[in-house]
């Protein structure tokens, strides 16, 4: 591990998360363990964000379980998170719209 210099985390390990800004928000990977117990960021398996979510992998419920989810933890409107690829996969490519650091930051602060 390197240096401790954000609330006792390396940057190695923050950095593991790829988080690829776009002009209008940011893009990451995310795996999903759909029927857990509860909804939780469980945290970062290689460059892919683990989330486990209660809701069953029937008819679309795990994914819209997911995008309440990532709406209610990274503070902005359900609108405004859209599942870009895996719809049927548990890796999933997710598009944030809004300020690129802004949910860079909200996503960040799940990882510690």
């Amino acid at each position: 591990m390197t240096q401790n210099d954000f609330n006792g985390k390396s940057k190695a390990v923050r950095k593991m998360l790829n988080i690829q800004k776009i002009d209008d928000g940011v893009i990451f990977k995310i795996k999903v363990q759909p029927g857990a117990a509860k909804n939780e960021i469980v945290g970062v398996q290689g460059d892919v964000l683990r989330i486990k979510i209660n809701a069953p992998p029937v008819k679309g419920k795990a994914n819209r379980a997911l995008i309440d989810f990532l709406a209610e933890k990274l503070g902005v409107k359900k609108s405004e998170i859209e599942i870009l690829s895996g719809h049927t996969s548990k890796i999933k490519k997710i598009k944030v719209l809004g300020e690129g650091g802004k949910i860079e930051k909200n996503l960040q602060r799940f990882l510690l």
